[in-house]
């Protein structure tokens, strides 16, 4: 009973609350822990089952009479810009991505205080601390990597190092793909598109990663929230079938993918 209970995961559900995306519908989740040795391998197979992690927690929805939230992951290797994706890689070609250990700095913080200030004033993650983020960043017991954008500066060639911190992306690495655990930027420099930019950019690491996909998180038909992830094609989305492969914005989904 013992062995039993510390390899099988115990499965848990939340009350229902307020949907944040579908206005006067509520939510609810199933969740479970990521601890002890096993974790990466739990969280490879719950991540291919459409949970996503939030610290040591991996949960996916779990509401009555609704299933809007749909897990999607691009198909990094047969993904190519379209020509406003090119612009975006354009403007941001003196931006340079660092990929570091999960490790937290002020500076991190910084930019993640402004960003919740000027995009999510009003959000469930508005009154996090500096202790708050921290946790977020180190309390994962899978492969987890922190990558910074910045600034490429005179010295970059040499050193490999940039200098302005401009966005922050905090990623699992998979058995199968980068999975974008949560992203920020600077507000300022919003006309650079660091969003879209940070999402290219992973498609690529996970090409010359010999990874296959790079996982999106939820995505929700007709949420403005989440729009932007239904723009990087061609992709699978999770279906009660498997994962459907969709090549162009308003297709139906095909046959099921492994």
């Amino acid at each position: 009973m013992t062995q039993h209970s510390r390899d099988t995961p115990q499965f848990y559900l939340t009350a229902p609350s307020p949907c944040p995306y579908l206005p006067g519908r509520h939510e609810r989740k199933v969740f479970t822990h990521l601890v002890g040795d096993r974790a990466g391998d739990l969280n490879d197979l719950l991540t291919h089952g459409g949970f996503r992690r939030s610290q040591s927690i991996a949960y996916r929805p779990a509401c009555d009479q609704c299933r809007a939230c749909v897990s999607v992951r691009v198909i990094a290797n047969e993904f190519r810009p379209s020509r406003n994706f090119r612009k975006v890689l354009a403007r941001n070609a003196d931006v340079i991505g660092e990929q570091r250990s999960a490790v937290p700095t002020s500076e991190q913080y910084s930019v993640f205080r402004a960003y919740l200030d000027a995009r999510h004033r009003h959000g469930g993650m508005a009154d996090m601390t500096v202790l708050d983020y921290a946790m977020m960043v180190e309390d994962s017991h899978v492969e987890t990597r922190i990558i910074e954008y910045r600034r490429r500066g005179p010295d970059s060639g040499i050193t490999g190092r940039g200098e302005e911190l401009l966005a922050v992306a905090l990623t699992d690495v998979l058995s199968d793909g980068l999975s974008m655990v949560y992203s920020f930027f600077e507000p300022s420099q919003v006309s650079r598109s660091l969003g879209t930019f940070m999402i290219l950019d992973h498609i690529a690491r996970a090409r010359r990663q010999g990874l296959p996909y790079v996982y999106l998180g939820y995505w929700i038909e007709g949420s403005k929230k989440m729009d932007y992830k239904a723009r990087f094609l061609p992709q699978q989305r999770l279906a009660p079938s498997g994962w459907l492969r969709i090549d162009a914005q308003g297709d139906a989904a095909s046959e099921p993918q492994d």
